[in-house]
């Protein structure tokens, strides 16, 4: 029996005119996942502190602290709580992460970390930092990711965070050309329109530099009240968002910036106090497809003195940065060589414990044989984006994957949305 429908074609061509720029504005402001890694976390460094060395430096600190409070995986699990079975897997993949690249995502601070220096110094350590990345990159030494912070748009650091800027793209450029993976993080951001002078800076230098539009892209750092709620009492992170044009990259909570401008008082500034919480839904929420990571903040407690006190610390940076996991923040802030054990410690516990449900569920899924959870296209994109982060990290590795699943990182690509 042949199908009989009511509506004219007409009607039908009609309502897709009409729906024409919802479309397209839809594509432009929600293009989804970028499809690359994503650093699980980011390290900042004092430009003045910043050397050749300085990546090596942190994962041989990170070992030897390693080596002196948590030496075997019975060690690290007393520790952590971590089961057994699984402490043996992350103590020996931290290990050789340390060895292999301890350090993701490494910024430059020429911000808070450095503060106010004569322009003559604040010149030579730009232009230090470009030629030290430049060579870092040319020799495979250079992290995955890695720029530097500038000062912000307030007017009284405004002129000094533009030339910086200028002096660091310049030499850079000059040195042999930008970097695949060069980060820029543009801070104490709280209106658009300062969103939009960073727009002004790097189409500008792309112009000049002749190169294509839109190469340049960078962080906006959501370290003030009025980046989360406007002087109107309206959502002011998608402003920022659409005031970047396609350029934003990443949405980075300011602990403690963002806390004192709370009222809070610095014994209680924390990742997981409530207005960090507020803070970073807001930001989840605005950044939800449109392509820009959301980014957790740091700890100030350092893992370092007798090891009752570092061992309280790694307890501390561990439960935190598993909070944020769990709450769909895959990246956070390190601010000392010994929060690096933690850090991938609590990461590669996140995605190994997962592994063999994540795994079955896709499975399941793929196949149409069912099971005892229903999954929809949604939680597949979910689950093929778990173990895609697990993979990029070094928590898994694809064989195990494909094993399990009997997919290709091709096909974990496609089912993630990537």
């Amino acid at each position: 029996m042949a199908a009989v429908t009511t509506l004219a074609d007409a009607v039908r061509s009609g309502v897709a005119a009409s729906l024409a720029a919802t479309d397209a504005e839809l594509a432009r402001r929600y293009p989804g996942d970028p499809g690359t890694r994503q650093p699980v976390h980011t390290v900042y460094v004092p430009a003045d502190a910043f050397t050749a060395g300085t990546v090596r430096a942190w994962g041989d600190q990170a070992l030897a602290a390693l080596d002196a409070h948590a030496p075997d995986a019975t060690a690290l699990a007393a520790v952590l709580g971590l089961p057994g079975s699984l402490a043996g897997q992350v103590h020996d993949r931290v290990r050789a992460k340390l060895r292999r690249e301890p350090v993701e995502d490494l910024r430059i601070d020429f911000e808070d970390g450095y503060g106010p220096r004569p322009d003559s110094e604040e010149d030579a350590a730009a232009l230090a930092a470009a030629r030290t990345v430049t060579a870092a990159v040319a020799d495979g030494t250079a992290p995955p990711y890695l720029g530097i912070r500038m000062k912000c748009m307030e007017a009284a650091v405004r002129d000094r965070g533009i030339r910086t800027l200028d002096l660091f793209l310049t030499a850079l450029f000059d040195g042999g050309g930008l970097p695949a993976g060069l980060v820029l993080t543009l801070p104490k951001v709280t209106f658009p329109a300062q969103v939009t002078a960073m727009v002004r800076l790097c189409d500008a230098f792309e112009r000049a530099a002749g190169l294509p539009a839109g190469r340049i892209g960078f962080e906006i750092q959501i370290e003030t009240t009025q980046a989360i709620l406007g002087p109107d009492g309206t959502a002011t992170v998608p402003r920022l968002i659409d005031a970047a044009q396609g350029r934003a990259t990443g949405l980075h909570y300011g602990t403690f910036d963002y806390s004192a401008a709370c009222g809070i008082s610095a014994a209680h500034q924390s990742l997981d106090h409530p207005v960090a919480d507020y803070a970073k839904a807001v930001m989840q929420a605005a950044a939800a497809g449109t392509g820009v990571r959301l980014s957790d903040g740091s700890t100030n407690v350092l893992p370092v003195g007798p090891a009752a006190q570092v061992h309280a610390a790694w307890q501390l940076h561990y439960g935190l940065v598993r909070r944020s996991l769990a709450r769909g923040y895959y990246q956070g802030w390190d601010m000392h060589p010994a929060h690096l054990p933690t850090r991938y410690a609590a990461t590669y516990a996140f995605y190994r414990e997962g592994l063999d449900t994540a795994a079955a569920r896709l499975a399941a899924y793929t196949a149409k044989t069912g099971g005892d959870v229903l999954d929809e296209p949604a939680t597949a994109r979910a689950l093929s984006g778990y173990l895609l982060r697990g993979l990029d990290c070094g928590a898994v590795d694809m064989p195990e994957v494909a094993d399990r699943t009997g997919l290709t990182r091709a096909a974990l690509d496609g089912l993630a949305g990537r």
